[in-house]
């Protein structure tokens, strides 16, 4: 079955319209419960919901909750947590299910709805095309002495801290190293500055006073600038820059650099090869990694599978072929030997181990590989129109395919969480590349 709610990462939009409305919430809430509800067997249904902190979020999490609630389920209400909190805590509460309300990077006008199976794996497209159907049918209300409760969790960050703690190496430290942390003012705004405290080091946070309209604004890891500079202006010798949810992450060495997701899973899959831990002899990526990424792991005779863009379709990919590390590019990094979905902290963390293991700079561990030349950008179009069914669009790809045949390659794809048309292409020849690239995109402006 089509999917027509669901994304790449749950169902995502501006708030107060649809998708993202309180009655969706509500019927959405109604049939993944009932889609997760076990008949026979224990009579106790069970979900934990986390959110971010944008103010959307009060409305849907009391929405949902009475969705849930009219099922049958006991809804545990975590409050602001990151997103990989919600998997580690569905698991180790023995739930049902598991929520989280936060649209990641977007805006603070935008919300989304992610969930999180009995595992703690993000569900896969069959359930989703379900839940879809059980929303467009409706479901049936538990009869009034089955009605869930909902209660809330005051220690779900804590725990969440705990398990963060303990990926990092016994023994270890973080003692005389200056931190720079920015939370995006979201999930993670109390969570990361405790765990690094914690661990000895010095911390400089940025980021950490959300008001339900600052996530992500000039901050996090989708606007670096501030936390570079903040790193630069104290000495510090990193900068960690999450994301609303606190699921990816970009880290900026001692002199401002910015190094992506690429960079630190070149890092980690390299070392893990030596070790002899990297599971499977390969590294999982999707399509949007870099090219020097493949030539560097290909040189340590590592392996790269790629996928299409979404960490869960990275996570289907190493569950089914038994690999332990991947990611994406944006900062996604996913390693299921600590977790079940990606977690900008605990990569951090992996990043700052090599750092006190090796005595190394940032500079030096950022910067495994060097980048082909790689441009993206991204054409913004309006609710039903559909640019790359248009002939002139097709063409332009067409042609551009034709110029980097044996030069480079071209990736055009709609994003699976905003009205954007992506267009990337990377090319040795960086005038070639801004000319490919320029072409299609207004290509696309032209057809919108």
């Amino acid at each position: 079955m089509t999917r027509k709610l669901f994304g790449t990462d749950g169902v995502r939009g501006t708030a107060n319209i649809h998708p993202m409305t309180a009655e969706m919430a509500l019927r959405i809430g109604a049939a993944v419960g009932r889609y997760f509800r076990r008949e026979g067997g224990s009579t106790v249904h069970r979900v934990v919901i986390g959110k971010d902190t944008r103010l959307s979020g009060y409305m849907f999490e009391n929405a949902l909750t009475a969705g849930l609630t009219s099922t049958g389920m006991n809804v545990l209400l975590l409050g602001p947590v990151p997103t990989p909190a919600v998997g580690l805590l569905t698991t180790s509460m023995r739930a049902d299910l598991g929520v989280m309300i936060s649209a990641s990077h977007n805006p603070a006008s935008d919300n989304g709805i992610k969930f999180f199976g009995p595992d703690g794996f993000k569900l896969s497209d069959d359930a989703e095309a379900e839940i879809e159907r059980l929303i467009e049918a409706g479901v049936e209300p538990a009869k009034a002495h089955n009605i869930g409760r909902a209660k809330r969790i005051d220690d779900g960050r804590f725990r969440y801290v705990e398990r963060v703690k303990s990926t990092f190496p016994a023994g270890m430290r973080l003692d005389g190293i200056k931190i720079v942390i920015d939370c995006a003012n979201g999930a993670a705004y109390r969570a990361a500055p405790e765990v690094l405290w914690e661990l000895g080091a010095d911390v400089i946070p940025v980021g950490v006073t959300p008001d339900g309209r600052n996530i992500n604004l000039e901050c996090g890891s989708t606007h670096p600038r501030l936390a570079a500079e903040t790193v630069v202006a104290h000495g510090a010798d990193l900068g960690i820059c999450l994301d609303g949810d606190a699921d990816r992450v970009i880290l900026i060495d001692e002199t401002g650099q910015v190094a992506d997701g690429d960079q630190i899973m070149a890092l980690l899959a390299a070392r893990w090869a030596e070790e002899g831990r990297l599971k499977g002899g390969a590294l999982v990526a999707t399509v949007m990694s870099n090219l020097g990424l493949e030539r560097f792991l290909a040189a340590r005779g590592v392996g790269l599978e790629r996928t299409a863009v979404g960490d869960r379709y990275v996570v289907e990919r190493m569950r089914a072929g038994g690999f332990n590390l991947g990611g994406e590019q944006s900062g996604h990094i996913v390693m299921t030997d600590y977790a079940t979905t990606g977690d900008g902290l605990m990569a951090g963390l992996q990043f700052l181990a090599e750092m006190v293991r090796t005595g190394q700079p940032a500079s030096r561990l950022a910067t495994s590989f060097d980048r082909v030349p790689q441009l993206l950008q991204n054409v913004r179009y309006a609710d039903g129109q559909t640019p790359l069914d248009v002939a002139s669009v097709q063409s332009a790809i067409t042609a551009a395919e034709g110029v980097l045949i044996g030069k480079g390659r071209l990736l055009i794809r709609k994003s699976g969480t905003e009205p954007l048309i992506r267009v990337m292409a990377e090319c040795e020849d960086e005038a070639l590349l801004t000319r490919v690239v320029g072409g299609i995109v207004d290509a696309v402006k032209a057809a919108v």
